[in-house]
């Protein structure tokens, strides 16, 4: 429940944002850095939290209701500026600040379970994924005010982190290690988080991309099918979109636990692949198909999330787990902005055909690199059914 409430503010500005640049008069290319801002401050926190081994030394309910308070104090503060540039800036901040709430989370709950890990992680992630879509429910209801978008989901913010503080820690949380900051790195370098690793981020090139630009792209199918109120249509299927990826979560993270993490991983990532790919094929097809495909779409390329930090949260030191899955996201989260920028620099030149086409290629190499694990030795240190 915290974090549902804690990463409300991550796509609060996302879900608004065409207000927002009707506000301060930004460019379309401002706009798109409003939303790359996030992720850029998440690389910086997760990057710095990681290197000072904070997820393992710090307990993990101070660190979520620290950067839980940051996120809804930057976050609020968009209702008092006139200025598009101190928004980057503050949009920063949310990242930076909620790089102290997803990894320290991830941490607390793999402390509660040794079986069953990887549902326990797939609901975690599906919390952040609710979390995340929730700012597009606050817009379809409230009429695309976005004022009351960016006031609710500060709000919420708040009580998230309150919740958190009553979390104890977990009966399997190794005592405080170490200050190292090189574990950083040596916690990804071993072959099997490694591929781990690259097929995570196969996984996050075309994840935080799509969550960032569905809502846009979606617009722009109502529009041209003469549709009415197509803010708030946007807005509620970009929910739907973004939101059903809650329940993939909990269902990779069962098969992740029966049937083998890695069998689920390569899964999710055929299915996700498959799924940009027939959106590519169906640019003309009636809003509905497109939708219809959309939500497909929005529960495979979330489902296998979880089962990547539950696969470095098994074969990593136990005492530094927090520092390696902080560190995995700082990756995952690097390369977003990559994807993420290249959408409003590549969309007018290869259309939306083009840019589905173009994330289909993440999700594809990653399945290939995670039967490439399932063939190591390191497999076998990978628990949850069959490798």
């Amino acid at each position: 429940m915290a974090v549902v409430l804690c990463m409300a503010p991550w796509f609060s500005a996302a879900a608004v944002l065409p207000q927002l640049r009707a506000e301060w008069n930004l460019s379309p290319q401002a706009g798109s850095w409003l939303a790359l801002a996030v992720q850029l401050g998440f690389v910086v926190g997760a990057v710095g939290s990681a290197l000072l081994n904070l997820a393992d030394r710090v307990p993990s309910r101070v660190l979520i209701l620290v950067g839980a308070l940051v996120a809804a104090g930057a976050n609020a503060a968009l209702l008092v500026i006139n200025d598009g540039s101190l928004a980057f800036v503050l949009r920063g901040l949310v990242g930076a600040a909620l790089a102290l709430v997803y990894p320290p989370a991830l941490r607390a709950m793999s402390a509660y379970f040794t079986t069953g890990r990887g549902v326990a992680l797939g609901v975690m992630v599906g919390a952040l994924t609710l979390g995340s879509a929730s700012p597009h429910l606050v817009n379809g209801l409230g009429g695309a005010q976005w004022r009351t978008v960016i006031a609710v989901t500060s709000v919420l913010a708040v009580l998230g982190g309150v919740i958190a503080s009553r979390v104890g820690p977990g009966p399997h949380r190794s005592p405080a290690p170490p200050f190292r900051p090189a574990q950083a790195w040596q916690a990804l370098s071993a072959r099997g988080p490694a591929l781990a690793t690259l097929g995570y981020l196969g996984h996050m090139w075309e994840l935080y991309a799509m969550w960032t630009w569905f809502a846009l792209y979606y617009s722009g199918v109502l529009r041209a099918a003469g549709g009415t109120d197509v803010t708030r249509g946007a807005a509620l299927a970009t929910f739907a979109v973004v939101g059903i990826g809650a329940l993939g979560c909990v269902l990779g993270g069962v098969l992740g636990d029966r049937w083998g993490r890695t069998r689920v991983t390569e899964l999710s990532m055929w299915l996700s692949g498959a799924s940009a790919v027939a959106l590519a094929l169906l640019v003309s097809a009636p809003p509905g198909v497109i939708l219809a495909v959309s939500v497909f779409w929005g529960f495979w390329i979330i489902a296998d999330s979880a089962q990547f930090s539950t696969i470095v949260s098994e074969v990593a030191d136990p005492a530094y787990v927090g520092t390696a899955m902080t560190a995995q996201l700082a990756l995952g989260f690097t390369l977003t902005a990559v994807s993420i920028a290249l959408v409003p620099v590549l969309e007018p030149r290869i259309g939306w055909q083009g840019i589905f086409l173009l994330w289909s290629v993440g999700p594809l190499l990653g399945a290939v690199t995670m039967r490439v694990l399932r063939g190591t030795p390191e497999a076998a240190r990978i628990a949850g059914g069959r490798r």
